[in-house]
């Protein structure tokens, strides 16, 4: 197998499993992952390039402000022989540069959502540039291909300047259960959100939603997944409204999927920030469409290549509670319609997003990229 080198600044982070996925079907490529930072799920043959702590803080500076690049790195190349780097998010592929630039490897990058949208990553700082902003020109120039994980974020990219000739979606596949073993629709009472407590995820006004949900459904309670800077602010307003809600912060997967198979639906109220940080793909809605779990979401940037209204789920407009709320309610008083959306859904993300599926293309993609530039 020929190895290729996947640059993300922390190595496994706890909510990036989907990062790995997008490698598990590889049978020609063998990916060593390669970062600043070790996260708790990184693989343990990822290379490091700094120390942890205080003491590797200089090393990280060094190679991530002016790309210094560690003896184990270039001992990694030289033994290795890598065909080929992927970054991943916008900054890994900024960061990934000094790399490519000593080594000569071809450059690869995938957007995820936030690095494409927010605005901040591409506002012109006179005084003091982030190093993304400083390598900007120099990523659009270099990778030969930048994926991104949706149609949406691919059309932030074109509007950001990016070409357009190189920029190409690639969905991001989960993993789906053969079958699904759920309760009938309608008896659970839990409204179930699943992601980070930040404003993007438009949880505040899911809080809003579930106030006017329960003046007809009192026993109907909210039951939060994931933690953030916003979770204070949104216990507060959930205590505030009266509503029943409960903040679990992070769980594990398995008992996230427990809470799927118990929930009524998942709602995912994502909205725009103030800063233009929007979604990509949420995977966390393919996820509940694996299994079986209605969704209700909003027309917000890549959910709609995901959800279509009315047959494998209901849309709504972002920070629209009333509608919000109504769709809530159809889902709980209407079980005919809610088994009918996750039948279609469940056969949609079957058909679209399975990961081994979408991993192989990955690979075939990357292949491909590797015998056009050995050509060159």
């Amino acid at each position: 197998m020929r190895t290729i080198l996947v640059y993300r600044d922390t190595v496994g982070a706890r909510s990036e499993s989907f990062i790995q996925r997008q490698y598990r079907a590889f049978h020609e490529l063998d990916p060593i992952y390669v970062g600043t930072k070790r996260g708790p799920i990184a693989p343990g043959a990822s290379v490091i390039l700094a120390a942890p702590g205080i003491l590797g803080s200089f090393g990280r500076t060094a190679f991530r402000q002016w790309g210094h690049i560690p003896a184990k790195l270039d001992r990694l190349i030289a033994d290795r022989n890598p065909a080929l780097i992927h970054a991943q998010f916008g900054l890994g592929g900024a960061l990934a540069l000094p790399i490519v630039q000593k080594s000569g490897l071809p450059l690869v990058v995938t957007f995820h959502g936030g690095d494409a949208t927010k605005d901040k990553h591409f506002e012109e700082r006179r005084f003091i540039p982030t190093i993304f902003q400083r390598r900007q020109r120099d990523l659009m120039a270099t990778a030969e291909t930048i994926f991104c994980v949706s149609h949406f974020v691919r059309d932030r990219l074109v509007a950001r300047g990016f070409p357009t000739e190189k920029l190409v979606t690639h969905y991001i596949g989960i993993d789906i259960p053969k079958d699904v073993a759920l309760p009938p629709s309608g008896i659970s009472d839990s409204v179930l959100f699943v992601g980070r407590l930040v404003e993007k995820k438009g949880v505040d006004i899911l809080i809003a939603a579930m106030s006017v949900v329960a003046k007809a459904h009192p026993n109907l309670k909210l039951s939060v997944v994931g933690d953030g800077p916003a979770r204070r602010d949104l216990e507060r307003l959930a205590g505030q409204t009266g509503i029943q809600a409960h903040f679990h912060g992070w769980l594990p997967e398995k008992e996230v999927r427990a809470a799927m198979r118990r929930s009524l639906l998942l709602a995912v109220p994502s909205r725009t920030a103030a800063s233009g940080d929007s979604e990509g793909l949420p995977t966390v809605i393919m996820e509940a469409m694996a299994y079986g779990l209605p969704v209700v979401a909003t027309r917000h940037a890549g959910i709609p290549e995901i959800v279509s209204d009315h047959t494998t789920g209901l849309l709504v407009d972002e920070a629209d509670a009333a509608a919000l709320s109504a769709a809530i309610l159809t889902l709980k008083c209407d079980p005919d319609l809610a088994n009918r959306l996750r039948g279609e859904a469940y056969a949609d993300v079957r058909a679209r997003f399975d990961a081994d599926r979408q991993s192989v293309l990955l690979e075939r993609k990357l292949l491909d990229i590797i015998a056009a530039t050995t050509r060159q």
